[in-house]
């Protein structure tokens, strides 16, 4: 899939890379993370910046970036690459700290839109021809990021190539250094300046080994070099460059050399650099190979960056799954323990216990079970039609019992969760300064109000299986409270968890209570009616429980971006397309 061939794909997919880049966020505090989002802001200012403008403008001319170290006299080399004053060192209106893109009058609608570097404002600038006092000369106080590109018209810059000085990489300012870097991505090819005792230094070095690994064209201006070590110095540095990979790059060497009183250098100590720039610019058919010599090499390059893209959000995915297993096994295991509690008699203790004997009464009571139903049913009935009160006693002790029991586990839960999240650096980052180890405001309410739902539901049941002919003379006589209450003392005492004394106490009133809706409603019936009970009961602490671990998981939802598996597959596709002939 060459670029000529099928140049709307090849934007359609830088197009996807871009727009999946943007959307992938690493939140957690991964090892790596920090330079994954480097990675990706790096990513998208390329894109922006050059590949994909100079995608969709194969023809456009060729952007020469002049950059390099502090002091190197990169302004007084593009002074003399156009034989006059035209930097921000010499007579540029408005004086600023821009950058400023010279280019030939008939390229100016090339560089007037955002077609390249986007994100700077365009500002069109003047040369004159008197350079501005020193005073005047030097970079402004550092009181801003640049946040423009100053456009100055220049015959002698040749058509076909514009030609933009850069801030220095290694500046004290942070800004200036991120904008060199900048610019040095978006360009076509680097013109890097540096002087015979600083071309060892580690910063440009840092940028030559980037440009070699996008296999962009380098020209390296060796300038201030004394008289008679040219050869040694240039040497070494070419030796150097060849180590490094960068072999083909062209070598320019500037004696030292003064300056004449317009701060010049002599026309012969850059027209060696000016007549190659003139030949670049006079082929065409050579600048479209350097446009795609490094636009291939700066994609290759992105294909790499979005593979450990790809790695850094597989591995966020891969910590976002444990830390989000932490919490849903904590409320799981708490939904748990409320069901068992629920199951093995524990709730039956206590003030349930206590109102639930108010409720059926005394030994009298148990002795009338021995007697026939309708003698059991006459006086029974009577008791429920006669004190309502003990029957919603027992449900309101059973809601505050089992209102306890949820309040304890779903905060067991939380206290779980928060400690094994801070255990984590993920986890800690997550959370922050908050402390969620206990139940979240208002949980006591929404417990409560889901256990008279529940109840609710429950007194549903009954009224419903009570709705047939046979069985209605019965359960009007035993009253739905009644029979609510004494289903729900059998939901409680399922699994007969109680031992020693409690099993003639708490549990023969269980029996009691299910005896009592046996005859009313038919042995099935009773099973089926517990079921439904206690099944509607599950799924209501499971839904409290879900809605309190939500308090973590919500830290670490997805945000709706690309698969780790996603992005690998632009890394293959970004590959491909830079490998392409």
């Amino acid at each position: 899939m060459s670029p000529d061939e099928t140049p709307g794909q090849a934007v359609e997919l830088l197009e996807a890379v871009h727009r999946d880049l943007a959307a992938t966020a690493l939140p957690l505090a991964l090892p790596g993370a920090d330079a994954a989002r480097r990675d990706i802001g790096d990513a998208l200012a390329q894109l922006e910046d050059y590949i994909l403008p100079r995608y969709r403008s194969l023809d456009a001319p060729l952007l020469a970036v002049v950059g390099g170290s502090t002091g190197a006299g990169k302004s007084t080399l593009v002074n003399g690459l156009v034989g006059h004053a035209v930097t921000r060192a010499g007579a540029i209106r408005p004086t600023t700290r821009q950058p400023i893109l010279l280019h030939h009058p008939a390229d100016g609608h090339w560089f007037e839109g955002q077609r390249v570097l986007p994100s700077l404002s365009r500002i069109r600038g003047t040369a004159g021809q008197e350079p501005l006092p020193a005073s005047q000369a030097g970079p402004t106080p550092d009181a801003a990021a640049v946040s423009s590109l100053v456009l100055v018209a220049e015959a002698a810059v040749p058509q076909g190539i514009a030609v933009l000085d850069a801030p220095d990489v290694d500046s004290i300012s942070a800004d200036n250094r991120k904008l060199a870097g900048q610019l040095l991505a978006a360009a076509d090819l680097w013109v890097f300046v540096t002087t015979a005792n600083r071309y060892a230094d580690a910063v440009p070095w840092r940028l030559l080994l980037d440009a070699a690994s996008r296999d962009i064209m380098v020209a390296v201006v060796l300038d201030r070099v004394p008289p008679g070590a040219e050869a040694e110095v240039s040497a070494d540095l070419q030796s150097m460059l060849s180590r490094e990979g960068l072999g083909g790059a062209r070598l320019f060497v500037i004696p030292e050399t003064a300056l004449d009183g317009m701060g010049m250098l002599p026309p012969a100590a850059v027209e060696p650099l000016r007549l190659w720039l003139r030949e670049l610019a006079a082929d065409a058919a050579g600048r479209s190979e350097i446009a795609r010599r490094t636009l291939n090499g700066t994609v290759r390059a992105l294909g790499s960056r979005v593979d450990a893209v790809a790695q850094a959000a597989g591995a966020q995915e891969n910590a976002a799954e444990v830390l989000a297993g932490d919490a849903r096994d904590a409320y799981r295991d708490a939904v748990a323990r409320i069901l068992e509690a629920t199951r093995d008699g524990a709730l039956l203790r206590g003030e349930v216990l206590a109102r639930w004997q108010d409720f059926v009464g005394t030994g009298e009571f148990f002795r009338a079970m021995e007697q026939t139903i309708g003698r059991f049913r006459d006086r029974a009935g009577a008791f429920f039609r006669g004190e309502p009160a003990p029957a919603v006693r027992v449900e309101t002790a059973i809601e505050t019992g089992l209102q306890a029991v949820i309040i304890d586990e779903a905060a067991n839960a939380a206290e779980d969760s928060d400690r094994r999240w801070r255990s984590d650096p993920a986890g800690r980052q997550l959370l922050g300064p908050d402390d969620l180890s206990g139940t979240s405001e208002g949980f006591a309410e929404k417990a409560a109000a889901e256990i008279r739902a529940w109840q609710g539901d429950l007194m549903e049941l009954i009224r419903t299986e009570g709705q047939g002919k046979r069985t209605q003379a019965r359960w009007l006589s035993f009253g739905i409270n009644g029979l609510g209450a004494a289903l729900m003392i059998v939901v409680f005492s399922m699994t007969a968890g109680l031992t020693g004394l409690e099993i003639g106490v708490a549990g023969g009133t269980a029996v009691v209570g299910q005896r009592l809706l046996e005859a009313v409603f038919g042995e099935d019936a009773v099973r089926r009616l517990a079921r439904t009970a206690r099944e509607d009961l599950h799924a209501r602490c499971l839904n409290l429980l879900e809605a309190e671990q939500w308090r973590f998981l919500a830290r670490i939802e997805g945000t709706g971006g690309p698969t780790p598996a996603e992005l690998a597959g632009h890394a293959a596709a970004l590959r491909r397309l830079g490998t392409s002939a």
